[in-house]
């Protein structure tokens, strides 16, 4: 193959180095992009001919991008991004027909709401599509969203974000919870036993929900125990299951684990909360985001 002959270059190896780029491991950018380990190796060996450089050098923790791959990295960001654009334009979306990888993030109680009435809804019409749910993370959600490395996010937020298009899916208040045989059960929750008592919260240095506790009970000279930082609301549910540890949590996320969890108001007030279905602006033209984004609000809004 001449290396320097655009008939050699597909799309396929486009999106294999773009995932390279984003993934800097070769199994990395097989799982996103549902290939094979052997299949990524062998476009990046396609790609490597045709740019006449290896593009990618391998590392014990994974590829680096060489220099002439940094050059390369935004042209073919945008020939993809363009690619896309121009399939959807003038174009429904239709599911039955489309093989898309669609990317997501949210809390496993998010996931829990959507995901199994969203794959009937796949299977029902025999789609190809699929569907990868990322947990959230520490990196800033709407720089993803730009890059186009996740197509959505359903996340819970208490002050309404400004730099990414969003609509709600509802809106909730926080309740405080512990396991219905507490040694605490049955007895009025005071400040006092609120900051006595450990807690286990959602995410380490990230949540706005534990700075604003905080400073509310800064406010009356108080101090808690945030005692276990975990990443997903089904170990807060196991680790106050079987512990004397309390936590706040949705009082919709509470009512779904009613069973497990006994819940309380809170003995200070706090701002409610809105989960939220959020996309990037570049999105607003594109019809398959369009059509998942429509289909998420109508299972929450039927559950």
């Amino acid at each position: 193959m001449n290396p320097r002959d655009i008939r050699g270059l597909e799309l396929g190896m486009l999106r294999t180095f773009d995932a390279l780029m984003r993934e800097r491991s070769v199994s990395r950018a097989a799982a996103r992009l549902f290939l094979s380990q052997p299949a990524v190796s062998a476009s990046l060996n396609r790609l490597r001919e045709t740019f006449a450089d290896p593009l990618f050098t391998r590392t014990a923790h994974g590829v680096v991008p060489t220099g002439r791959a940094l050059a390369l990295a935004a042209p073919i960001e945008k020939v993809l991004a363009d690619v896309a654009a121009l399939l959807e334009a003038d174009l429904l979306f239709d599911p039955a027909t489309s093989s898309r990888i669609f990317r997501i993030t949210g809390s496993d109680h998010a996931s829990q709401l959507i995901l199994l009435a969203l794959s009937q809804r796949l299977a029902a019409c025999n789609s190809a599509i699929r569907l990868v749910w990322e947990p959230p993370g520490t990196w800033p959600l709407a720089d993803r969203l730009r890059k186009g490395e996740l197509d959505l996010a359903v996340v819970a937020r208490i002050h309404t974000p400004r730099d990414i298009e969003h609509v709600a899916l509802y809106e909730d208040h926080y309740v405080y919870v512990t396991r219905h045989d507490h040694p605490h059960s049955g007895q009025p929750l005071t400040l006092d036993s609120f900051c006595a008592t450990p807690q286990v919260f959602l995410g380490y240095g990230t949540s706005t929900l534990e700075d604003v506790i905080d400073e509310t009970l800064a406010k009356s000279g108080r101090q808690r125990l945030p005692q276990i930082a975990v990443s997903s609301i089904g170990q807060i549910v196991n680790l106050l299951e079987h512990s004397t540890h309390g936590a706040v949590i949705g009082a919709r996320v509470a009512q779904a684990h009613a069973g497990k969890l006994q819940a309380q108001p809170l003995p200070f007030v706090l701002p409610g909360y809105k989960l939220l279905v959020c996309w990037d602006a570049r999105a607003n033209t594109d019809a398959g985001i369009d059509w998942l984004k429509r289909q998420i609000l109508e299972i929450v809004g039927q559950g």
